[in-house]
């Protein structure tokens, strides 16, 4: 609504909202619904020279079609932190210098390492000492 947007824009359409960005910073859970969102079609709707970067789900990207754009410079970089069929690397991004890799460490805070650990023992107290389902399962 106009009176909570403060100056935000909506776009009805993926397109739209490509069309608009100089970055798209993709934090999309895995899934169906999102395998391969980012291909060659949705890539071509974004500004020549954007920046890619995923640290949601290696899957939601079209690998081949990222790397095609990047080879010809439509988007200008890329910044992943997560791959399809991880822990392997798409080899087409290997040896491209507008590419930073990261071994899936976005989540490597110590806020979050340390609720991770909360998790475990909470999983650990309800089955070992409650005998009862774990609240944090992993699927």
């Amino acid at each position: 609504p106009a009176e909570v947007e403060q100056g935000a824009i909506f776009h009805e359409t993926d397109e739209g909202f490509l069309r608009a960005i100089d970055m798209l910073s993709m934090h999309v859970p895995g899934g169906d619904g999102t395998r391969k969102w980012l291909d060659a079609a949705r890539l071509a709707q974004m500004k020549p020279g954007s920046i890619v970067i995923n640290t949601g789900r290696g899957g939601s990207v079209d690998d081949a079609a990222l790397v095609a754009a990047l080879t010809s410079g439509h988007i200008r970089a890329a910044g992943l932190d997560v791959y399809d069929g991880e822990p392997k690397v798409f080899a087409g991004y290997l040896g491209l210098e507008n590419v930073a890799l990261l071994p899936h460490l976005g989540s490597a805070t110590i806020e979050t390492r340390d609720a991770m650990g909360e998790r475990a023992l909470q999983n650990l107290d309800c089955v070992l000492r409650f005998d009862l389902p774990p609240p944090h399962r992993v699927a």
